[in-house]
This record gives structure tokens, sequence and C-alpha cells, in this order.
């Protein structure tokens, strides 16, 4: 006896196709993937790609801030230490954000078939970068090296 149409091995209908379309419902963030359809997986493996340089970026400050302050006792004053950990802690955690909410923002919009949104992203953490340079240098003045 044969098996229905559509119920043979490697239909999407039956027990497998279930589970296919389980894990599809299953799929994290659901105000993301709940919306319109699948695009072209290229360009969503390049949003990926994008975010996980942010990702990159971000723990780079973080660990930059680390640095900061695992050199505190070179530094005086000890204020300067603080504030430029700070700033880095604060740009990596910043960063982060910003990088999850563009690659949603333009995961949602592709899926849509809308065109992709702007964002400041860009704009904050190179305020953020600029911030921790001109700390470095008030550090040098201020250290006098």
């Amino acid at each position: 006896m044969t098996a229905p149409p559509g119920t043979g091995a490697g239909s999407s209908v039956g027990a497998r196709g279930t589970e296919v379309r389980t894990r599809m419902a299953q799929r994290r963030p659901r105000s993301v993937y709940d919306a319109g359809t699948d695009p072209d997986p290229r360009f969503s493996l390049a949003n990926e790609r994008t975010l996980l340089a942010w990702l990159r970026t971000a723990l780079g400050l973080v660990v930059a801030g680390i640095a900061v302050i695992a050199l505190a006792e070179l530094v005086e004053p000890l204020w300067l230490v603080d504030v430029v950990a700070g700033v880095a802690f604060l740009s990596g955690g910043t960063t982060a954000v910003l990088g999850w909410r563009q690659w949603s923002r333009a995961e949602r919009a592709m899926r849509l078939g809308e065109p992709l949104p702007s964002g400041l992203g860009a704009v904050v953490v190179l305020a953020g970068v600029l911030l921790l340079a001109l700390l470095g240098v008030l550090a040098l003045l201020v250290t006098g090296r």
C-alpha cells in the first residue's frame, strides 16, 4: 500500500512537516519572525553579519573599559580612570543594544517588503568613540605623558 500524496519521505506534510512548522513557530523574537515572509537567505545572513559586527564593536569597547581599570594604578588622577572606563562600558552596552535594534528593524522590513530603515546607531557609536578619544587626549594632558 502506498502513502497518501504529500505524506511520503521529504514531504512537508505529516510528522516531519509538523516538526518544521513547530520549529518555525518557535523562532525568536516573534516581533520579527511573525511578520511577513522569509526574505532571500542571503539578505537575512548579511543582516546577521552586520549584527555580529555591532556586537564585536560592543565587546571591544567593554574590553577597553576593563583594560583601563586594569591599568588604573598607573594613572593619576583616579577619577579620570573611572570616567574613561565608564564611558567605554556605556558605549559598549549602547552599541550592543543599537545593533540589536537595527538588526530587528531591518529583518522585519525585509520580511514585510518595506524599505530598509535608517538608523542613528552609527552616529551614536561614533559619538561614543569620539568621546573616548577626547578623554584619552585629556588623560595625556593631565598625566603629562
